[in-house]
Formats: structure tokens, C-alpha cells, sequence
């Protein structure tokens, strides 16, 4: 069973700001605490990247996965799938950026389901953690930016 989640912060920049940095994919490693490597598998014909391999820190181990980018509702939006994964079996999401009074509101929307099973109640903290650090460190960087 998938675990979902969503969650959402003010950030003091504007949405395009933002979106440049959840897409700038190679610099991901420069703001992502999380992340042991990245790397761009495939690109569309605008040059953005569409499948995409991370190596992360994940229940006290490392974790591989690829997920396929959805560019269709950009800039207010970016989309994926999982399309590999060695621990989850599902990790899809987006962030959705709305334009506020001071900056953007960031929505972070999460789905995620282990190949293991385990409790309901850790997958809720997990889903919780993994967008609580990945917003604070969305916004401290996209801040940084402006």
C-alpha cells in the first residue's frame, strides 16, 4: 500500500526561480543533503532532462532510482514517475508553484510504497521527513538565488 502525502511553504522568490532550481538537475548535489549522486539519462528536444538516476541516504542505507520528469503543466508545475527503484516500488510527486504575496507558495505532493512492507505509521513519518527536509532545503536555496 502507497503512502501519500502533501505539503506545502512560502518561499521569498518567484515561481520561476523555482522552477529553474528543481530542474537544474545538476546541481542538485550542491543543496541536496540527502543525495550521493545524480545522473541525467535522457533529455527531451528542448534539452530539458526527462529521465533521471538518483543515489540517496533511504532507512539507514543507500537507494537507487530513475524518475521520469513531466514538463506538460511548466513553469507552475513539475511532475514525475518512478520507472526504477531498488527500495520503492512507487515514489511519484510534483511540486506545484503558486504565486503569493512576498514570494511563491510551493506545494510538494508525494506518493511513496516500499518493496518491503513495513508499518503504516513509518511510512507516514518517512513521506513526512523526506518533503519537510526537501522543502527546507528548496526554499534556503531558491532564497539564496534571489
Amino acid at each position: 500500500m502507497s503512502q501519500r502525502a502533501t505539503q506545502f511553504t512560502v518561499v521569498a522568490a518567484p515561481p520561476a526561480v523555482l522552477f529553474h532550481v528543481v530542474t537544474d538537475f545538476e546541481h542538485y548535489l550542491d543543496w541536496v543533503s540527502e543525495l550521493k549522486k545524480i545522473e541525467v539519462m535522457a533529455r527531451d528536444d528542448e534539452g530539458r532532462a526527462t529521465d533521471v538516476e538518483f543515489r540517496a541516504a533511504a532507512f539507514g542505507r543507500s537507494t537507487t532510482y530513475v524518475l521520469h520528469y513531466d514538463y506538460s503543466a511548466a513553469p507552475g508545475a513539475l511532475t514525475w514517475h518512478q520507472s526504477a527503484g531498488d527500495l520503492t516500488s512507487v515514489l511519484n510527486g510534483g511540486y506545484r508553484f503558486d504565486e503569493v504575496e512576498g514570494g511563491t507558495r510551493v506545494t510538494y505532493e508525494l506518493e511513496v510504497e516500499l518493496l518491503v512492507p513495513i508499518p503504516a505509521f513509518v511510512r507516514a513519518r518517512a513521506a513526512s521527513r523526506i518533503q519537510t527536509q526537501a522543502l527546507r532545503e528548496l526554499k534556503a536555496r531558491a532564497e539564496g538565488l534571489t
